[in-house]
Parts: structure tokens; C-alpha cells; sequence
């Protein structure tokens, strides 16, 4: 097991998604950066959708119980083992009394945690992701207790470490696709959305990130239509919205572009005041 000593700022259990639950209106939900999750699972011999911890601008402070071996991908945390500075992107085994801390990301905003075999956490419509309102908490506190798989060893064929640029997390581009709504922009505005450097606001979160920037764009409302994660929605007001992993499932303002995985990646890493501009595909 592993116990919580202190839960960070927003840190919680994730996977790929929560899927076929949509008509419902539960969000897909999982990993915010599903290649840096992913990675992390790889790298220890794990199915890529076993769940993993998400780690969020501060970090948690976790004490083992028992042997295992970890991987930390995502945001640069400096994390420390037993106060000793580990590498990310590696494989380290770990032992019973053994402390993890996590410093302040110096690259990104989100790092991912994982434990061979995967944490044991409760398996709700299809998913182990956390969601306010589908899983009895959205994020872990002080006094959790997280279970793991008695395994101790990592599986030998799996690669030990990879070396992953940093500047992959310093991209501004957004790579994107035309929305259902984007041809009713004029041209001017089209040029625009696409053309413009706009600001994360500090109040983006796991449902959305808000843009900020897009000075005299507008878009007229919509009857209630699907939207999904990467749907960038631009308002009446002039406002623009991303939809991320805990995007709603319907939405009634314009559908003016739609982010591709990799992008989705990417602007999940950025902290308010970054710039990113869209870039047609």
C-alpha cells in the first residue's frame, strides 16, 4: 500500500477514459496528458490503461508500505526519494518505508505516477478515473491509503528509462481541425482564430481551459448540440473555450475548431499566462 501524507494540490486516480457513458452525460474523463500517462505505464511493462496517479501543479507526499517499482513521466517535479533526487522517464524500485516528494514543475504543470501492475482503486462504469459525482472523491487527501499489487519486480522486456525533450513541453501550436461552425465565421474571423496568440487564463481546469485574447471574435449560439474533449467552443461575448478530459457532453455555444489528441496533450501542460495559437491541420 501506500499511504498519503499529503495530497498536493489537485492529485488524483486516472486512466484512458471512462467511454459508453455519454448518452448519460458522464464525462470521459482520464488522463489530462494521455501520452505522458501512457509512457508511464510502458515504461514498467503495465497495460497503458492501468490506472496512475495525476500530479498537478503541487505534489503529494507519499510513504511506501511495501517493494514496487515506479515511473514519474509528464511535468519536470524534481521528484525526491527518501529526500534524494530521482530521474523521470525511469524505472526505480522502490521499498517499504520509503518517502516520495515531488518539488515545483519546472517545465509543464502535470506529471503522472505509476506503480507496477497499476493502483488498485475502485473500478466505476468502466473506469478507475476520478470524477466528482461518479467516484466517491475527485482528488486524494492527507490519511488516504492507496492499494497496489503485491508484485515486486518490473518485467524484464520493458525498457528501463527513455529520453524525452523537454522542449516538447514549450510547443505553442495547437494543431486543430475546422469545427461543424467554422465555415458561418467570415473569413476575417476565421484568420483570426487561427492567426492569434492567445493566453491560458488562470481559471482553465480540468473541464476546460479558457483562452483569452481574442479580441472582437464572436460567434452567434447553437441549439444544444455533442461536444466532446478538443472542442474549442467560441461564445457570443467573444470568449473561447477548450474542452478537456472532464468536458460535459453537450454544449450550445459555437464549435468552432476541434483540437487533435496530440494537441489535447499538449495544452493540458500549460500553466496560466502561456501563450498557444491554433494551427490549422
Amino acid at each position: 500500500m501506500i499511504e498519503v501524507l499529503s495530497g498536493g494540490m489537485y492529485t488524483n486516480i486516472q486512466d484512458m477514459g471512462r467511454f459508453g457513458y455519454r448518452s448519460q452525460g458522464v464525462p470521459v474523463s482520464g488522463a489530462m496528458d494521455q501520452f505522458s500517462a501512457g509512457l508511464s505505464n510502458r515504461l514498467l511493462g503495465n497495460a497503458e490503461g492501468d490506472a496512475v496517479l495525476e500530479i498537478t501543479h503541487i505534489g503529494p507526499v507519499l510513504r511506501f508500505t511495501q517493494s514496487t517499482v515506479i515511473a514519474i513521466t509528464g511535468a519536470g517535479f524534481s521528484p525526491t526519494y527518501n529526500d534524494v533526487e530521482i530521474p523521470l522517464n525511469t524505472r526505480v524500485h522502490v521499498r517499504p518505508g520509503g518517502v516520495l516528494k515531488f518539488g515545483l514543475p519546472g517545465y509543464g504543470i502535470r506529471a503522472y505516477l505509476a506503480v507496477l501492475g497499476g493502483f488498485q482503486s475502485e473500478y466505476i462504469m468502466g473506469s478507475y478515473s476520478f470524477y466528482e459525482g461518479v467516484t466517491p472523491k475527485a482528488s486524494l487527501s492527507s490519511g488516504d491509503v492507496l492499494r497496489i499489487s503485491e508484485i515486486t519486480s518490473a518485467k524484464e522486456k520493458t525498457t528501463a528509462s527513455v529520453k524525452i525533450d523537454r522542449t516538447v513541453f514549450e510547443r505553442r501550436y495547437l494543431e486543430v481541425l475546422k469545427g461543424p461552425e467554422f465555415d458561418q465565421l467570415s473569413t476575417s474571423f476565421q484568420e483570426a482564430l487561427v492567426t492569434t496568440f492567445a493566453t491560458v487564463s488562470s481559471k482553465s481546469n480540468r473541464m476546460a481551459y479558457l483562452l483569452e485574447g481574442f479580441h472582437g471574435l464572436t460567434a452567434t449560439e447553437i441549439i444544444t448540440a455533442p461536444v466532446q474533449p478538443g472542442t474549442v467552443q467560441l461564445m457570443p461575448s467573444g470568449h473561447c473555450a477548450v474542452l478537456m478530459r472532464d468536458a460535459q457532453t453537450t454544449g450550445g455555444y459555437a464549435r468552432v475548431l476541434q483540437l487533435t489528441e496530440s494537441a489535447i496533450n499538449t495544452l493540458a501542460q500549460k500553466r496560466a499566462g502561456d501563450e498557444v495559437c491554433f494551427k490549422l491541420k
